[in-house]
């Protein structure tokens, strides 16, 4: 079923719409999950949580491309429950890795800084790399991608990705070096 086909279910409050996202998009949302947690369970708990906040906020969002949509609150969700654990226990994940990779360059350093004026910086930098780095970047550290399954989808080596995420992450050092972040 097509997505919009999808959303209008949802705004009609037509239980079905639930049925179709988890149809076409519990794979992907559980993948999502799983990089950040490395927690079968706590996957499928994701996907039933985003299925529910989608049915709450739709309406009145009415989101254009109900993928995206659905793969963001999958990430906030994941994201908050990676934190609830990672405070109890250390949690050693894909998630764990990339940010470990982004660690020197995003660290607040001990000060505070805003989040919001930070991705906005990232963003503006990733505008100016090539596709492929740019393309990278966003499977590594927003979807916690492996190494291998990026390789894959650009036809590439795992080394090849590995020294590519090296010059991105040191041209977005310098960059925002550059534009005053202290890093």
């Amino acid at each position: 079923m097509q997505d919009d086909m999808i959303v209008d279910l949802f705004w009609q409050r037509e239980e079905a719409a639930l049925a179709e996202a988890q149809n076409k998009y519990q794979g992907y949302l559980s993948k999502i999950a799983m990089n950040i947690l490395a927690d079968i369970e706590d996957a499928r708990e994701i996907v039933n949580e985003t299925l529910f906040r989608a049915w709450n906020s739709i309406p009145p969002q009415r989101p254009s491309l109900l993928r995206t949509y659905l793969g963001k609150i999958a990430r906030e969700i994941s994201i908050d429950r990676y934190r609830t654990v990672h405070r109890k226990k250390r949690v050693a994940s894909e998630f764990t890795v990339s940010l470990d990779e982004l660690g020197d360059i995003v660290s607040d350093g001990g000060g505070e800084f805003d989040g919001r004026l930070l991705a906005e910086a990232v963003d503006s930098y990733l505008k100016t790399v090539s596709y492929e780095a740019r393309t990278a970047f966003i499977q590594r550290y927003y979807f916690a991608d492996t190494f291998r399954e990026i390789a894959e989808r650009q036809g590439s080596t795992e080394s090849a990705v590995k020294s590519l995420l090296f010059r991105t992450r040191r041209g977005l050092k310098k960059y925002l070096e550059e534009e005053g972040w202290q890093i």
